[in-house]
This record gives C-alpha cells, sequence and structure tokens, in this order.
C-alpha cells in the first residue's frame, strides 16, 4: 500500500463507493483520499443510482451483498444511461460474486474480495485508471480527427463550389439544373432508403454532373440552333472531360462515376463508354433519370417545358432502354404520388 500523509495533492480521479456498512465506506475514504483520489461514499444503493446519474465518476466500487438491491441490480441499472463508467465488484467471498455471464454481460470490469488488506484493490483501481485514462486520451484523440475532418469537410465544399462557379460563368443554364439535378437525385435516393453517405455522393455528383462542360467552346456551348452532327460530339466530350478534371484530386473519386456514365443508356446505346444495365455505375444510373427529367421539364430557347404527363409518358417508353427499369419505377412512383416534392426543388431553384 502507498505510504503518504492525508494531504496528498488530488490526482483528479473521482470515486464513488457503494457499500451498506458504514465502515468500510470509511475505511476507503481514509485509504482513497491518501492514495490522492477524490472520494465519494454512498450506503444506499439507490441513492447511488442517483448520484451516477447526476456527477461525473471515474470509477465505482460496488459492494455485491446489500440492501435493498444487490450490485448487480445496481449495475443493471447504470448501464441504462452509462456505459463508460469503470466499476469494480466487492464480495466478501469470491463464491458470493454474481455468475461470470453476468460480469460480462454488465461490463463490470473486475471484481475483488474484501480484506483488511488494501494491495489488492490498490492494484486493481491503478489498472483501472489507467485504462481510464486511455480511454480519454482517445476520446480526445477522436474529438481531434472530427474538428480536422469537418475542416476538411468546408474546404471539400468550398473546393466544388470555386468550379462549380466557373462553370455556371459560361453556362447560366448550368446553375440552376445542376442543383436540381443534385436534388433530384437525392430525392431518388431517399425513396431507395439509400444511407446517408451515399446520399453525399449522389448530391454531389449531381452538382458537378456537367463540369466537364468547362472544357466545351462557347460556340457551341451557348448555340441557341440545332447543333451540326460534329458540334454534338463536342458535347458528348464533356463527361470524359469532367472525369479527367475530377480525376487529380482523391477527394473526387466517388463521384467521377456519376461525372462520366450520366449520359449513358440502359441498353448500352449511349456515351462515352457504351456500358450497358448493370455495368452503368448505380449513382450514374439515378443522375440519368435526374437530369433527363430536368431537361425535359425546363425551359430552353428553342422549346417550352414539357406537361408532366408527357415527361410520364416519355419515362414509360424509356424503361429498360434508356432507364434502369426498377429506378425508372421508383421515380414513376414519386411523379404521381409525391409531385409535391418534385415543386419544392422546382420552386426552390426558379
Amino acid at each position: 500500500m502507498r505510504k503518504g500523509n492525508l494531504n496528498v495533492t488530488s490526482n483528479g480521479y473521482k470515486i464513488i463507493v457503494v457499500d451498506d456498512e458504514q465502515g468500510i465506506i470509511d475505511s476507503l475514504s481514509i485509504f482513497l483520499n491518501r492514495s490522492g483520489y477524490e472520494f465519494t461514499g454512498v450506503t444506499d444503493p439507490l441513492e447511488a443510482i442517483e448520484r451516477v446519474k447526476n456527477e461525473h465518476f471515474d470509477l465505482m466500487l460496488l459492494d455485491f451483498i446489500m440492501t435493498p438491491i444487490h450490485g448487480d441490480q445496481v449495475v443493471e441499472e447504470i448501464r441504462k444511461f452509462n456505459k463508460e463508467l469503470y466499476i469494480l465488484l466487492l464480495t466478501g467471498h469470491k463464491d458470493l460474486a454474481p455468475p461470470l455471464e453476468t460480469i460480462r454481460r454488465l461490463d463490470i470490469q473486475g471484481y475483488c474480495e474484501k480484506s483488511d488488506k488494501f494491495d489488492q484493490l490498490l492494484l486493481l483501481i491503478e489498472s483501472g485508471i489507467k485504462a481510464i485514462s486511455q480511454m480519454n486520451l482517445i476520446k480526445d484523440i477522436n474529438a481531434e480527427l472530427k474538428d480536422t475532418y469537418e475542416k476538411l469537410e468546408r474546404s471539400y465544399m468550398e473546393s466544388i463550389q470555386t468550379l462549380r462557379y466557373t462553370v455556371e460563368a459560361k453556362d447560366v443554364y448550368t446553375r440552376g439544373h445542376s442543383d436540381r439535378v443534385s436534388e433530384y437525385s437525392v430525392l431518388i435516393g431517399k425513396y431507395l432508403n439509400l444511407p446517408d453517405s451515399d446520399l453525399r455522393t449522389i448530391q454531389v455528383g449531381g452538382l458537378f454532373h456537367d463540369i466537364g462542360k468547362i472544357g466545351v467552346p462557347d460556340s457551341i456551348l451557348l448555340k441557341e440552333t440545332k447543333l451540326s452532327d460534329d458540334e454534338y460530339s463536342e458535347i458528348k466530350n464533356h463527361p470524359t472531360i469532367g472525369a479527367h478534371i475530377l480525376s487529380t484530386a482523391s477527394i473526387f473519386q466517388d463521384i467521377i462515376p456519376i461525372v462520366k456514365h450520366h449520359h449513358e443508356k440502359y441498353d448500352g446505346t449511349g456515351y462515352p463508354s457504351k456500358l450497358k444495365g448493370e455495368d452503368i455505375p448505380y449513382f450514374a444510373r439515378i443522375a440519368a433519370l435526374a437530369d433527363t427529367f430536368d431537361a425535359m421539364t425546363s425551359k430552353r430557347t428553342y422549346r417550352n417545358a414539357l406537361p408532366l404527363s408527357v415527361v410520364i409518358e416519355e419515362i414509360e417508353r424509356c424503361k429498360g432502354t434508356q432507364f434502369d427499369p426498377n429506378l425508372a419505377d421508383v421515380f414513376l412512383d414519386i411523379l404521381r404520388n409525391h409531385y409535391d416534392e418534385i415543386e419544392a426543388i422546382q420552386e426552390k431553384y426558379k
């Protein structure tokens, strides 16, 4: 046992001792204060539960046989709201300890027989404090990593916005179009019950899907009359150009398949790679639906927006040829039964 006087400076760790024998509480009070710990002693196990609920403690020493409830019942209640408290169980005799399966289930870190000598108990406490210290260190590291990640996220989105503005400066149509394609794609993803991480990829992919238009000559991009075959071939290069632009940055790798393949067709007649069916990246198939829908429902210099009935008819007609039939059915359900969500997006980007 450590030697020293009662004026040992606190090491900052708080220990709560729960035992219905006041004599045990008094003995451990002297021992733990002398060892530098902040001590709280409680004889009522029900009070102990409330104390742990309302105060911070690093470690609990808990008697097993108590009234009105035993130690394992105390832990059962505590684990409902506190999974991290380090708990050591004290027993009058090892044969009175709860079964090993109970100790594991309740995440009790250890147990010790009561004794007039506290050497073994001190070793268990010191071991517990080391584990707590490591746990706190990991928490701090995770908090720092989270902060760093959030800063990277902000930089990532700022990079996205900078590139988007560059494209929008060339083609005003791209501004509202990319925003809507992004939101339509996310809406489809939600009805597919995709996880948030996938929805984020789809969102950014939609914003970026036409980034390659930055490499298309203005004379073609801004032409108000019908494009020649050669001019149309130039336009068809924009997915490949976009994928090439983004390939230099690792943060954009997840969205490159959307950018490169959102003009592929389910029957293999699309571009740039003539991919067919499920060989087309899944997110690109979603973006293809959103992209075509927005093109049909947007007013252009050479035609007015198409009525919803015509759009639905066209998507039905192109199921299995231009569009993934399963995804088309999901989108058609949205158009027929949840069109208010589409209208909300359209209103947002008028």
